[in-house]
């Protein structure tokens, strides 16, 4: 096998992506780890673990992420065959973070089952931390978003999700060490059954962690959302604005006696809404006296420049928003998107780049500005929310502010790019974020999947991907600041060194 070992990790880790949506088929991910970590252990050099660890998230992520090459085929400025590329090259990346969490623990535990076990699980959070904030960072698609339909996922609560995922090492962990003990004769009745067990635990535990916290039953404010089923390829066109602002405004239904809390997709409409009385005016049209819409519109920024002897005003940048409009067209607030989508919403080095021909997906040719961060917004009527913009909802422990805690998390979106597989990734992983803070998440997306998740990461309802519809139901209630909501990513952080530290220390007794 060591000869075979690089190829089979590469083929262990195309076939371990099944596990996260849509497939969900995380057995095989069960499977393909504990595969993983045995042939990291049985790696003859570090260099050959390394090597295992990274081929394997090479296989990992090409297929988990292959959504991205269709984001390609809604521009014109780069060949659309650029996506299959972006895809690999991103994956050759991002596979250095499995290559270091596999270095880690050959280095410091392969002599010891357990200890190589608790190593790999520790170094496996921090790995995957360390992926979410380098270099802007890139956190889709945790090890831990396999548990999204499953009573693990509320471990989170604790642990975070990059500490859910180092749960989940340990598990497949423990599955390694039955599978090796199984292929060693058997010597006694007792070693049997321990081997039995391991493989049972993992099984359990997955599936069978009891649900610490019920939903709520209170009921709350009257909410609306809006999926109008606006595919990218008409959503700039002119010539569709009309027929796109009908779908809007009929999903929308009718003002009642009761006050409605509207919710529109990311970049809902064209219009600079700031900007246009007019534009302002037609979308409130829509609503009650006491209705309040959020929608997700562009901000631009211009400036003036002397161009001989004429004055030319220009744009020079803009941010992709979230406006909260009254019935009489008054924008109450406005959230700019913090954490921009590199590639997608801005060029970086793009003196260099756009020299070599690469662009930026969506339309335009200045660069989308980050705002400020995480904030909360008081909805006349309705509490406060907190807003996460699409890409956004990704980043465990940097979707709330702490210090104004929101009563629920809008994430509005445009999934319209993103394929089959995209959309439902992006929905298991704002499932994680209600865990994890305890808070309902509400998702509006042009073209699915909007949903309404409670404060346990159940989804109440939904809208599939690529059809027109609403949700018309109650705001879930949020439950008590979790752990987690208090302190964030250092609880993760300090499991990952009590693994570490606990896996040197039973290498060492034993040596």
């Amino acid at each position: 096998m060591p000869r075979f070992a690089p190829i089979l990790a590469l083929l262990a880790g195309l076939a371990s992506a099944t596990g996260f949506a849509p497939l969900g088929l995380w057995p095989v991910t069960l499977a393909c780890f504990a595969l993983l970590l045995h042939l990291v252990r049985e790696a003859p050099t570090l260099r050959r673990g390394l090597l295992i660890g990274w081929l394997f998230g090479v296989g990992h992520f090409t297929v988990g992420l292959n959504w991205i090459a269709h984001a390609f085929t809604f521009q014109d400025a780069m060949p659309h065959w650029y996506g299959y590329g972006a895809v690999v090259l991103l994956s050759l990346y991002l596979a250095v973070y499995p290559a270091m969490a596999a270095g880690l623990a050959w280095r410091w535990g392969r002599d010891h089952g357990p200890a190589y076990v608790l190593i790999h699980a520790g170094a496996w959070i921090v790995t995957e931390w360390l992926r979410a904030t380098m270099f802007t960072g890139f956190a889709w698609n945790p090890l831990g978003a396999i548990a999204y339909d499953q009573p693990t996922a509320l471990l989170a609560r604790w642990t975070g999700t990059y500490g859910l995922s180092g749960v989940l090492m340990l598990l497949f962990g423990g599955w390694m060490l039955a599978f090796r003990r199984f292929a060693t004769p058997v010597t006694s009745p007792k070693a049997l059954v321990f081997a039995a067990g391991l493989v049972a635990f993992p099984l359990v535990i997955f599936v069978s962690l009891p649900a610490w916290h019920a939903s709520s039953s209170a009921k709350g404010a009257l909410i609306r959302i809006v999926q109008p089923n606006i595919g990218q390829e008409t959503k700039y066109d002119p010539a569709q604005d009309a027929a796109n602002f009908r779908k809007l405004a009929t999903l929308s239904g009718t003002p009642g006696a009761e006050p409605r809390l509207l919710l529109w997709p990311e970049a809902a409409v064209p219009e600079y809404l700031d900007e246009d009385v007019f534009a302002r005016a037609r979308v409130a049209a829509l609503l009650g006296p006491r209705d309040i819409l959020l929608l997700g519109a562009t901000k631009r920024y211009r400036e003036n420049k002397f161009v001989g002897d004429y004055v030319e005003e220009r744009t020079i940048g803009g941010r992709n928003s979230m406006y909260v409009m009254d019935s009489a067209g008054r924008l109450l607030h406005r959230y700019d998107k913090a954490h921009l989508v590199p590639y997608g919403e801005y060029l970086p080095m793009r003196p260099i780049l756009s020299a070599i021909g690469l662009s930026r997906l969506v339309p335009g040719d200045v660069d989308f500005w980050p705002g400020p961060g995480p904030q909360s917004y008081a909805l006349p009527g309705f509490g406060k929310t907190g807003v996460q913009i699409c890409y956004e909802i990704i980043f465990s422990g940097q979707v709330i502010d702490r210090a104004d805690r929101p009563d629920f998390l809008f994430n509005p979106s445009n999934d319209a790019w993103f394929g089959s597989w995209g959309p439902p990734q992006h929905l298991a992983q704002a499932r994680l974020r209600a865990v994890e803070e305890a808070i309902p998440v509400i998702r509006s997306t042009p073209t699915g999947i909007s949903a309404v998740v409670d404060a346990d990461g159940r989804l109440l309802a939904s809208v599939p991907h690529l059809r027109a519809g609403f949700i018309e139901t109650r705001l879930p209630a949020p439950h008590a600041p979790t752990l987690f909501a208090r302190l964030g990513n250092i609880l993760p952080l300090m499991l990952a060194v009590f693994l570490g530290a606990l896996g040197v220390a039973l290498r060492r007794r034993r040596g």
